[in-house]
């Protein structure tokens, strides 16, 4: 089993409703999201997925997210945008585009350096 990673940042604002502190403003971060799709084999030339075409099917939902207010884009307009639902995000859009050969394993994003949550099924 080969497991491919592709890690990419953006900046966002976001805040917690029902949050009893801080986070509860508006308040922003650079985020981290990694990506990380297993394959059971390569092609012909010894590739499983290629980085590069991991890296555009995960930019294309983050660029939705970069540089603006997460909890005005759907589903976090009606669900609280934390990294949990965040990792979630991520990992169902992906993955809803990823070819049949390749799996999600897992996603997961840092809200800091010291803050993380992984989402898998």
């Amino acid at each position: 089993m080969y497991t491919i990673r592709y890690e990419t940042h953006f900046a966002a604002a976001h805040q917690l409703h029902g949050y009893n502190g801080e986070c509860s403003e508006i308040h922003g971060h650079t985020w981290r999201v990694r990506v990380e799709i297993q394959a059971h084999k390569t092609d012909e030339i010894g590739i499983s997925f290629d980085f590069k075409q991991l890296k555009a099917l995960t930019n294309k939902v983050v660029d939705r997210l970069d540089h603006n207010y997460i909890n005005g884009i759907p589903p976090f307009d009606k669900e609280n945008p934390t990294a949990e639902n965040l990792a979630r995000y991520c990992y169902t859009e992906v993955s809803g585009v990823l070819p049949d050969f390749v799996t999600m394993a897992r996603v997961t994003v840092w809200e800091s350096d010291q803050y993380a949550v992984t989402y898998e099924k």
